[in-house]
């Protein structure tokens, strides 16, 4: 059960101030500024690794967590628990948001940029979720990431893309951390893409490592 709970925290300590920074920088008309979002993002999925890394693996992530199951690195039967307690924790850190914040129209929803396609925002999703599974993979043990490898390097893919990606896709990699906004903002036109695109990243990512790396390493 401590690890279920861990999950719930940890996603909802990083909605809570991933979204919570874009909300603010919203209704601030820009005070944290697009780095600072970024910013927001990377660190607190780092604190969140180094929190509770050793508890649950710190996935906070529906599509890490099917990563590693389809890496055979974790149980499949694990896997509707762990996404249940991601989603829990998202969507209670989305209401607080919403409750706390009743002038935001988006609460950090995923959307693409105005004129960006949806198939072009689901390509560069896939490929962010790739880059992304391919760093876990590869510093983490086993199902879990765990120690200032991860922490770091987790932590530094994320505010990296979350720099560049963000304007197009908000950088979402996660579908746990789309649907819980969109809930709250009806906003369910795009959820589609921000669901497959990250599991079919990471799946790929997995897949991918064989190329370089001992054939049972996934």
């Amino acid at each position: 059960m401590k690890k279920y709970i861990a999950e719930t925290i940890g996603t909802f300590a990083m909605i809570f101030c991933g979204c919570g920074a874009m909300t603010i920088n919203e209704i601030t008309g820009g005070a944290i500024s697009h780095a600072g979002v970024a910013a927001t993002w990377g660190l607190i999925v780092m604190a969140m690794i180094y929190a509770f890394g050793e508890i649950s693996g710190a996935h906070f992530n529906p599509a890490v967590t099917i990563g590693f199951a389809f890496a055979k690195k974790f149980s499949w039967k694990e896997v509707p628990k762990y996404i249940s307690s991601q989603i829990i924790g998202a969507i209670a850190a989305a209401f607080l948001l919403w409750f706390l914040f009743p002038e935001s129209r988006f609460l950090g929803e995923t959307t693409p940029a105005q004129g960006f396609p949806a198939y072009k925002a689901a390509i560069l999703e896939f490929l962010l979720t790739f880059f992304l599974m391919l760093t876990i993979i590869n510093v983490s043990t086993g199902s879990k990431e765990i120690g200032t490898m991860a922490a770091i390097a987790v932590g530094g893919v994320i505010l990296l893309e979350a720099m560049f990606a963000g304007p197009m896709t908000k950088a979402s990699m996660n579908p746990a951390r789309s649907i819980a906004p969109a809930l709250f903002t009806g906003n369910f036109q795009y959820l589609w893409l921000y669901i497959t695109a990250p599991i079919l990243g990471a799946m790929t990512a997995v897949s991918s490592c064989k190329l370089v790396k001992d054939a049972n390493c996934c």
